[in-house]
């Protein structure tokens, strides 16, 4: 049976009507799409430039905290840190703020700031409590990049502060770092940058920075020397010390300034090259340009010899040892120690006829010749310092040497050599060695043997001699000479000054003067009046 509902014959029919135009309702997602659009498109905008930095390792690092800075002023934040893929080192991905992609090219540098502890120093203690960051020294010339590779010594930022680059070519690095202060007559004006190694590898190249307006005291005849630690000398003078403070003594330092005497000259030019002498008083030598190389072969000990040994011709510095090696010479079969020299030829200044005031260059070939072949010049080994027992090049000229023509070996005239003094006396202590082998001296002892033995029979004799002569005959020697003393006081009194004998004298003196008186009186008158002889003498009163 089917239910039946007497209302709906009665009811109308729906009709369904398509509304057209737009709703309120879309406004809200509508807005909120297009505020989320530009928010993207702002975020992209305002988005930095992301870079990779690689670091040794991550100590004291942090993704999400630690930050980028530049002069205490946050510019960007780490994102992520990650393993490299050899595991040697990390990787560092930061995202620095919008406009300092400007500034990311292959000068810039980065490096993580921490607490640090220098001889002259400390830096970063800030970051004690706040947390190390990574610092940035910003440059703007040079080629875009966005990989870098992090130092691990913090630089001297010298970035947009007035004052002039430098650099300086040393032998070695000594003691200087970076942050070395640079100072000029006691004063600091600037500081280390930077130091590598040269192009060859044989020297170091160290950057500087003279603070203005102090680099325009750096002139092109500038000398710069190493001031680090105490500059202590012995001369003539007595003893000298030289320092430039306290800080360079304990971390190093160096110094620059004209030599005595020199005349000022144009201000030196960004990047200029300097040398850089080992003390303050390598500055007052002079610099020579024209080396000529000759060659020495000695075939005798040369230890004590090193590159850098004085080459010198009466006492005067005129080169140096380049090198020494040994050899086997398979002609003579022997050891030999071919020795390259250096010599400066504008050491020796000429006079005379010719070209006075010109150095020994001109002319080099000749002038080794005539040395060689008709002077007599050879080298020879000496002792430059007793103490140490260095050795140096002693060149000298030997008129009775044997005439040898000049000869050249490897492009480098060879200079005859002598031996040394050293050697001459052991040569000299040979000789007299084989001297002394010679000497019959088991003969010698035999025979001294026996002499001693008759020495000693000698001796005995002369004790027993000696022993006589005190008991025996001393005493009668005493007793003569008391009877000697006993005569002569005797005699004393026989002609002493109250002695008969002494009176007697006296008075036979006093009769031979009266008698002679007489005498003298007859020949007066005889003389006068020689008739009285006969007649007599005359009366004078008549």
């Amino acid at each position: 049976m089917t239910d039946y509902n007497p209302s709906e014959q009665y009811a109308a029919t729906a009709r369904v009507k398509k509304k057209r135009g737009f709703s309120i309702v879309w406004v809200v997602p509508i807005v909120a799409l297009l505020i989320g659009g530009v928010l993207v498109i702002k975020a992209i905008n305002d988005k930095g430039p992301v870079i990779n930095i690689t670091f040794a390792n991550a100590e004291g690092l942090e993704a999400g905290k630690t930050k980028i800075k530049y002069k205490d002023v946050e510019i960007g934040k780490v994102e992520s840190i990650a393993l490299g893929e050899d595991l040697t080192h990390v990787v560092v991905t930061a995202e620095l703020n919008k406009g300092s992609k400007p500034y990311l090219t292959d000068k810039t540098r980065f490096w993580v700031v921490r607490a640090r502890v220098s001889g002259g120093s400390v830096s970063g203690l800030g970051t004690l409590l706040s947390g190390a960051y990574i610092g940035i020294d910003p440059v703007a010339g040079g080629k875009e990049t966005y990989s870098f590779k992090g130092l691990e010594v913090p630089p001297v930022v010298t970035a947009n502060q007035p004052g002039q680059h430098l650099w300086l070519h040393a032998d070695q690095l000594g003691s200087v770092d970076i942050g070395t202060p640079v100072y000029y007559r006691q004063i600091k004006v600037g500081q280390v940058v930077s130091y590598g190694f040269s192009e060859d590898g044989q020297s170091v190249n160290i950057q500087i920075f003279v603070e203005a307006p102090h680099h325009a005291q750096v002139t092109q005849n500038t000398r710069f020397w190493n001031a680090s630690g105490i500059d202590f000398s012995l001369g003539a003078e007595g003893i000298k010390v030289n320092t430039e403070s306290l800080v360079s003594i304990l971390s190093g330092g160096l110094a620059f300034d004209l030599p005595k005497g020199a005349v000022p000259g144009a201000i030196a030019d960004d990047n200029t090259v300097f040398r850089l002498y080992p003390t303050h008083d390598s500055i007052k030598e002079k610099v020579y340009t024209i080396r000529r190389y000759w060659r020495l072969n000695f075939d005798q000990s040369v230890r004590g010899l090193v590159v850098g040994s004085p080459v010198e011709l009466h006492g005067i510095k005129i080169g140096e040892v380049v090198s020494l090696e040994l050899v086997f010479n398979e002609t003579t079969q022997k050891f030999e120690v071919p020795v390259l020299v250096a010599i400066e030829p504008e050491r020796i200044r000429k006079i005379g006829k010719g070209t006075p005031g010109k150095s020994l260059s001109e002319n080099y070939d000749d002038n080794m010749n005539v040395l060689i072949e008709h002077r007599g010049l050879r080298a020879q080994l000496k002792t430059g310092n007793l103490l140490t027992g260095q050795l140096m090049v002693d060149l000298d000229f030997h008129p009775n040497a044997p005439k040898i023509a000049v000869t050249h070996a490897d492009g480098y005239p060879v200079v005859p050599t002598i031996p040394g003094s050293f050697e001459q006396l052991q040569e000299s202590l040979t000789r007299i060695t084989a001297h002394l082998e010679k000497v019959p001296f088991e003969q010698i002892g035999t025979e001294l043997q026996v002499t001693l033995k008759e020495a000693r029979s000698t001796l005995k004799q002369t004790g027993a001699f000696a022993e006589k002569l005190n008991n025996e005959t001393a005493p009668q020697v005493q007793a003569t000479l008391v009877q000697l003393q006993n005569t002569l006081a005797e005699l004393q009194g026989l002609v002493g000054q109250e002695s008969p004998l002494n009176y007697n004298t006296q008075k036979a003196l006093e009769e031979l003067s009266d008698t002679l008186s007489t005498l003298r009186e007859l020949t007066t008158t005889l003389e006068q009046q020689p008739q009285s002889i006969i007649f007599g003498k005359e009366d004078d009163s008549e």
